[in-house]
């Protein structure tokens, strides 16, 4: 008992304890939040925010295809979709270059830029996705024109598209 009280005095010397009360507190809150209460489910990997390599731009299409045909099948009314996207071109890259400035003996000068390549492999500094040529969607609830422009709506808002790129069947 008698050790209780001398750390008890210890604790009540220290200066500003309640700044390191309240500090351990809210750590302890942030712990228990995020260890009880956010939903790991909740969490999607393949969100737009995340960055995803492909290995063509097939699979590029498939993959939004997919996401494209689930997003649209939960649309009330919208039933059973069928999704198909065309592309203008595939995946191009910007590569790291280095230019280097080199002046003539007449006074001209001249830039020479090369590729930096590493291990026989130029440097990405870019992925550029390719641009949606059009896309057409077969749906069994597009006969009902609420719900086809609903569906017209959420496209265009998801893969950023003029709406005269788009299709939509029934």
């Amino acid at each position: 008992m008698k050790s209780l009280k001398e750390f008890w005095s210890k604790l009540k010397g220290v200066r500003h304890i309640e700044i390191y009360i309240a500090m351990l507190l809210g750590i302890v809150v942030c712990v228990c939040y995020f260890a009880f209460f956010v939903d790991k489910e909740d969490v999607d990997i393949n969100s737009p925010n995340t960055t995803q390599e492909y290995s063509s731009s097939e699979e590029y299409v498939d993959y939004l295809e997919n996401k494209l045909s689930n997003v649209l099948s939960k649309i009330s009314g919208v039933g059973e979709v069928s999704v198909l996207i065309t592309l203008e071109s595939g995946f191009s890259y910007e590569y790291a270059t280095d230019t280097e400035t080199t002046t003539g003996s007449n006074g001209n000068t001249s830039n020479l830029e090369t590729t930096i390549i590493i291990d026989n492999e130029p440097i990405v500094v870019k992925e550029i996705y390719p641009v949606i040529k059009g896309v057409v969607i077969v749906a069994k609830g597009s006969e009902d024109f609420s719900i086809k422009m609903d569906i017209l709506e959420a496209v265009t808002t998801i893969l950023e598209i003029d709406e005269s790129d788009i299709t939509i069947l029934s």
